[in-house]
């Protein structure tokens, strides 16, 4: 994965496509979990431009997950751009 190749240098621990589930439900995917010390950080990667629904992703996963100080990014596969959400 070409994000996962650009940011590993910054992190101790990446895990790629974690599923999350609950109860035999799945409630999503998380396309990268990235750990450096006690902080994570969470990435979806879209082909195109769809930040609108990798945003409600995240935040769907990060409620569930409980983990409202996890930092949050989109990335666009066509633009190569990495954005905040």
């Amino acid at each position: 994965m070409e994000l996962s190749d650009k940011i590993k240098g910054n992190y101790d621990s990446l895990s790629l496509n974690v599923a999350v589930r609950r109860c035999k439900r799945s409630l999503g995917e998380v396309d990268i979990i990235a750990k450096k010390g006690s902080r994570l950080d969470l990435y979806e990667v879209k082909c195109s431009y769809r930040i609108l629904k990798a945003k409600k992703q995240l935040s769907r996963i990060k409620k569930y997950l409980n983990l409202k100080n996890a930092g949050s990014y989109f990335y666009c596969g066509n633009s190569k751009s990495l954005v905040t959400v």
